[in-house]
């Protein structure tokens, strides 16, 4: 999600890009008589200056509306059944391109105008990396909803009342829509405890076309988890699965396109008398190979010489907090804030920014108790050039204040791209939450 720089990002992002469509070392597109166009972002009143340039494409936000379709909806995978939060901040922005130029033999400014709009007409959509560049750190190039570029035609009474607040001169110019941006709110968002316990055979009938093509009815997790975790036994119920030679979980991500499908085979799967048993793999390899989120997952058939792959069922794959540091129990320190270092698995992806900055490349959010969620800190920077930055890390740095009165033993969860770490006792025979997974603050 976005944060409070994500309208200037975006301007950024425009302004970038006209720079490049007058440059012809960038744009083998560009007009050379026209390079050297100054490109700012002041108000129209001002945009000339005492000492105005020669050629000037003038970029102004002259207006912010809320967009009607996400101002009262949560994004998907944001909150969870039975979780509240505030809805993001949901803004279109309008902009104003103006130019200015000597129109003497030629009409310069309409050229400068015209290759303005041509590059904008070719970026309808702004590229991830491109927002990156202009402005680094916003999550604007991370959000669910792309940003959309559009003309705007404006009819004379609007072009009169816009010209007249700004009180100076018409001035040849053209409107554009940049849609959606999403600023996410600052409010805690209500995280529920898991449910530890629900009613059996809670499901629906279900309908099939042919009767020896291989059927998935449903995964069956570990004392009723709501996701696994690797290493965890599964056991998947369907039908006519002779001849089954793997199982494949292919990651639900908008970073899935980097995502290879895992397939497992003999001996982690192995055929029961009403499926599939699957054992998820917990190695190192694994760690890395595997990223928490929500995959689907294929059974493969192979019967003589033709495969048949099954209907695809969801699941979700949590991370698992291995370790706490300094431990179970913390104190504050002498300004009420409280420093973690939480061991996962698996590991949480990574992106280089730039020479001196990385990202997550996966949402991550530390739930304590039910009524918070806390970011982690940064990752540190990469290595210094030859070395290859790390695509991974299994380690997580939290720092969080606490109130007085909030002392006491929260249950925490990890949660990664939507799925939370399960907090459940592996050794008990009944339900209940792991001592391990709790957090005493003094």
């Amino acid at each position: 999600m976005s944060n409070t720089r994500a309208i200037a990002a975006v301007t950024a992002t425009i302004r970038g890009l006209i720079e490049r469509g007058f440059d012809p070392a960038k744009d083998p597109n560009s007009d050379p008589e026209l390079q050297g166009t100054a490109v700012t972002m002041q108000p129209p009143d001002e945009a000339r200056g005492s000492n105005p340039p020669d050629k000037q494409i003038n970029i102004y936000l002259y207006q912010i509306l809320p967009n009607l379709a996400y101002r009262n909806s949560d994004l998907p995978r944001q909150l969870r059944p039975g979780e509240t939060g505030q809805p993001p901040l949901a803004l279109n922005l309008y902009y104003l391109l103006t130019a200015y130029a000597i129109d003497d033999a030629q009409p310069v400014s309409h050229r400068i105008l015209g290759r303005a709009m041509s590059v904008l007409h070719d970026h309808p959509v702004l590229g991830r990396r491109e927002i990156e560049a202009a402005l680094p750190n916003t999550g604007v190039s991370e959000q669910f909803e792309r940003i959309r570029l559009s003309l705007q035609p404006m009819a004379l009474e609007d072009i009169f009342k816009l010209w007249s607040g700004f009180q100076t001169h018409y001035r040849l110019s053209a409107a554009y829509e940049a849609t959606v941006v999403l600023i996410d709110s600052t409010r805690p968002t209500s995280a529920p405890l898991p449910v530890l316990q629900r009613g059996e055979e809670d499901q629906g009938n279900s309908s099939i076309a042919g009767v020896s093509l291989p059927v998935l009815d449903t995964i069956r997790l570990p004392k009723g988890q709501s996701s696994a975790s690797l290493g965890d036994e599964l056991n998947i119920e369907g039908r006519n699965l002779d001849g089954l030679i793997a199982v494949r979980f292919a990651l639900i991500s908008s970073r899935a396109n980097g995502f290879t499908p895992v397939s497992l085979v003999a001996p982690a799967i192995a055929l029961s008398d009403k499926g599939v048993k699957i054992t998820l793999p917990d190695d190192a390899a694994a760690q890395t190979a595997w990223l928490s989120g929500f995959y689907t997952v294929t059974a493969i058939v192979q019967r003589g010489q033709q495969t048949w792959s099954s209907n695809e069922l969801p699941l979700s794959i949590g991370p698992t907090i291995t370790q706490i540091q300094p431990g179970n129990v913390v104190a504050r320190d002498a300004n009420g804030d409280v420093s973690l270092t939480l061991t996962c698995t698996p590991e949480v992806r990574l992106a280089r920014v730039d020479d001196q900055h990385m990202r997550f490349d996966q949402t991550v959010v530390l739930l304590l108790g039910s009524g918070r969620q806390i970011a982690p800190k940064a990752p540190p920077a990469p290595p210094a050039s030859p070395a290859p930055a790390p695509k991974s890390t299994n380690t997580l740095d939290f720092v969080f204040h606490v109130e007085p009165n909030e002392v006491g033993t929260y249950l925490i969860r990890l949660r990664v791209d939507g799925v939370d770490s399960v907090p459940l006792d592996p050794q008990s025979e009944i339900p209940q939450f792991a001592d391990d997974q709790k957090l005493q603050v003094t």
